[in-house]
């Protein structure tokens, strides 16, 4: 069906009954309202990150900013105290915005929950529809599913894990919602929804609006998105200062500029979280033209690589200086049911992590899968009897630019499994984005497009500067191609040619081929393959 539009707002997908409340005209003429006021700063700063990608590329470093050295180095600044929900953060559970899996995080156990529009969700208009009317169910406790097999989930009686949620990032844009004839941006379209429809009812549930803010390269997108919570909040007349945001840590450029980050949201900031497969996404992307930065197999690069180890202590010192938490990254190995030595090798190292990571200092983790939350708890609980660990200084730690970027002593190969990994990883998930499905597992790990980013980025890197394997192979286009070639065979074979013919692989297989021969290269997967999951009605497909 379609709907009635707020002046200026054009809306190119199709609306189901259910979900025409979401899109109500006032709601429209919020999002239209943000959009005026934020989207023309949103790609001057875009911009700015291709400018700074050329000074890069052109041999200049990173480093911390010489024009906000007085924010580092005033020692009485804080960010706002912990909201109600989040003092206590010391498990917390991710997940797209699937009806099932949003009840099934909030019934986890996790002290938290972040439902997640980014990427472990492929935008379709559907899925982001959906997941808007998702939320406003799970706010008001009054959501529930009956799946085909029969089996009916609801909420648990008691305490349910906080709710966060995370919008799209600023490159993103939502090309079913036209503002005055152009794309809303993603960001403010998944936020502006959330914050209208919920933003209220969650103050007087006794938690409130929180979010997860990703992919940011700066402090000044930090500020726009600052800017954009305090006129929203004045809008729907609900005190600033309500809105709480927690900011992902997972660009190298990002990394230089943390407390100028909390410094520009310091009245909503709740903290910064090391999301750390987009962190080695950003590094090998932002250095991917410089042979000095040529990494080995992603297997190989872990939490103690010596750039990550850097980053992860300057983040804990950071927000505890602040006053606000510093969550640790997400597990991706989730519970292997028919192989238990396999599945108790991959929990070791579950709990090695998140034995390291509390003793690092961090105030709380991330798990993927509902069987991790106990898992997780019990080491925090162990070693963090207490809510959190804000007082945990880390004064001890020193971290220079120079340490964030150094490659030296970053252990591993390249070898011809780790390539003929990441085809199949790219690959597979590649092939279930398109069909709608943003959070795969894949060998017994739940990947999402930050890990499959790696995947791709390594692939190119690899190419473009004619890396060997330890064999002595060059990896060449022509190489790449053929393996790619093999790895589409054999999935054939495995699927036969009806179920291949119906799948995305053929589709997927030509995005993959253009983005790893070493010469142009896609920003973001994302965005390359967006277009081809949008339902746009007549007209609309020319944007």
């Amino acid at each position: 069906m379609s709907v009635k539009t707020a002046k200026g707002v054009s809306v190119l997908g199709p609306v189901k009954p259910q979900y025409a409340d979401i899109l109500s005209v006032p709601a429209q003429e919020f999002i239209a309202t943000l959009h005026r006021a934020f989207n023309g700063r949103r790609k001057e700063l875009l911009q700015k990150r291709v400018q700074r990608e050329k000074e890069i590329d052109a041999g200049k470093h990173p480093d911390f900013l010489p024009e906000t050295k007085w924010i580092r180095e005033d020692p009485t600044w804080k960010a706002a105290p912990p909201a109600p929900g989040l003092i206590d953060r010391r498990v917390e559970i991710t997940g797209p915005v699937d009806r099932k899996m949003v009840i099934n995080a909030l019934n986890s156990g996790a002290l938290t929950y972040m439902a997640d529009f980014e990427d472990s969700n492929a935008p379709t208009w559907e899925n982001c529809l959906s997941g808007q009317f998702n939320m406003r169910d799970a706010v008001r406790r009054q959501i529930d599913f009956a799946a085909p097999n029969g089996k009916f989930y609801k909420l648990k009686e008691g305490r349910l894990a906080t709710l966060l949620v995370r919008p799209r990032g600023w490159h993103m844009e939502e090309k079913h919602f036209l503002v005055d004839g152009e794309p809303t941006s993603a960001s403010l379209f998944d936020f502006a929804l959330y914050f209208f429809h919920n933003g209220a009812e969650t103050v007087r549930r006794g938690f409130g609006p929180y979010f997860y803010l990703p992919k940011m390269e700066s402090h000044l997108e930090a500020r726009l998105w600052n800017d954009t919570f305090n006129i929203a909040q004045d809008i729907l007349a609900i005190p600033r200062g309500t809105i709480r945001g927690t900011v992902l840590i997972e660009t190298i450029m990002a990394a230089f500029e943390m407390e100028e980050i909390i410094y520009e949201l310091r009245d909503h900031s709740s903290g910064l979280n090391c999301g750390r497969w987009d962190y080695i996404f950003s590094f090998i992307k932002k250095f991917r033209n410089n042979p000095k930065f040529l990494l080995p197999d992603r297997g190989d690069i872990n939490m103690t690589t010596p750039f990550m180890d850097a980053y992860v202590r300057l983040l804990i010192k950071t927000c505890h200086r602040r006053g606000v938490h510093a969550m640790g990254g997400m597990a991706a190995f989730i519970p292997i049911k028919d192989n238990a030595t396999a599945n108790e090798a991959a929990m070791a190292k579950v709990r090695a992590d998140k034995l390291r990571e509390v003793q690092a200092g961090h105030d709380g983790t991330w798990v993927a899968h509902p069987d991790l939350v106990i898992l997780a708890k019990e080491i925090f609980d162990k070693h963090m009897p207490q809510p959190n660990q804000l007082y945990v200084l880390r004064e001890d730690v020193k971290v220079t630019g120079s340490d964030l970027i150094s490659v030296q002593g970053v252990k591993g190969n390249i070898t011809d499994k780790g390539l003929r990994m990441n085809i199949d990883v790219a690959l597979q998930y590649m092939e279930a984005w398109l069909r709608g499905n943003g959070c795969v597992p894949i060998h017994n790990l739940m990947e999402d497009a930050a890990t499959a980013e790696i995947s791709r980025s390594q692939l190119w890197q690899w190419v473009h500067h004619r890396a060997k394997t330890t064999d002595g192979k060059e990896i060449t286009p022509d190489y790449v191609n053929q393996l790619l070639d093999e790895e589409i065979n054999t999935i054939k074979q495995r699927l036969g040619e009806k179920k291949f013919g119906a799948s995305k692989f053929p589709q997927a297989k030509t995005f993959l081929a253009s983005t790893i021969q070493g010469r142009e290269y896609s920003d973001f997967l994302t965005t390359l393959c967006y277009d081809s999951i949008l339902t746009l009605s007549s007209g609309g497909a020319k944007l």
